[in-house]
Formats: structure tokens, sequence, C-alpha cells
């Protein structure tokens, strides 16, 4: 009978355990590039799993939440610019009733920045929000830090 008992809460711990997934259909990773002695472009590449689709920074109200990019200010470095995207893909969201740009399994974003000297660390988070095309995740927010030697 224990043993009865035991594979029944086995069997049902991994049942519930499955409906509690989380899921994390992406990836961020970082990276800088010294242009000059004064000037660095800095890279955040987001890749997404088959399926989902990340928005564009340039989102109109009533619809998902854009990628949006929030530098802290420094004494090392300062924004030259804004945050450049690729061409993004652009549909009928029918979630939104509305044509909303966004991308598809990556999407590398660009910042330059001017250095103050020889070395800084570019700090920073970006907002963001992923759908596929049968849910959308809540928005998210992740920070970075970047070295640009």
């Amino acid at each position: 009978m224990k043993k009865i008992l035991m594979l029944l809460f086995i069997c049902a711990f991994f049942t519930l355990k499955g409906f509690g997934q989380i899921y994390h259909p992406i990836k961020w990773s970082y990276a800088a590039k010294k242009t000059s002695k004064t000037e660095a472009i800095v890279f955040v590449k987001a890749t997404l799993e088959k399926g989902w689709h990340l928005y564009s920074q340039y989102v109109e109200k009533g619809g998902p939440q854009p990628t949006k990019f929030t530098f802290e200010k420094s004494n090392s470095y300062v924004l030259s610019g804004y945050t450049k995207e690729p061409q993004a893909i652009v549909r009928l969201e029918p979630t939104f009733m509305m044509e909303v740009g966004f991308f598809e399994n990556s999407v590398i974003f660009q910042q330059k920045v001017k250095l103050n000297g020889k070395k800084a660390t570019v700090k920073g988070k970006v907002k963001f929000m992923v759908c596929n095309d049968k849910m959308c995740l809540p928005p998210d927010e992740v920070e970075f830090a970047i070295n640009v030697i």
C-alpha cells in the first residue's frame, strides 16, 4: 500500500510540475568594439527560440511592450545618439489588432558611446516582451554590464 501511495505521489508531482513550466525563450549576450581611441559601439544581441519574436523599440501605444534600453549615467562614457536596430518585420498582430514591428531568430541592437578614458563599463537595462503564435509572456527586464577596453 505504501508503494502505491508513493507512486501516486510521484506521478502527481511530475504532472503538476509540467503545468508550472516557466518559459525563457530569449537569451541575451553583449559585446563592445572600440572604433577609435574615444569611441566604441556596444552590441546587445537577443537570440530567440524558434517560433518566438521580440518587439521593436518603435511600437505604437495600444500594442505590445516595445523593447526599451535604459543606460546608467557614467563619468567614463556618454551615449552618442540612440540605440539602433535593424529593419524589423512588420505585420498585423491579431492579438493587438495593429501592425507591429518585431524580430525573429536573433537581433543585434547597437549603441555608440563616446569614451572619457581608455576603458569603461557600460551598464543598463533592457525591458522587453516576447510572444509566439499562442501566447505572450509578461514584460521582463534584464540588466547588463559591458566592458569596453
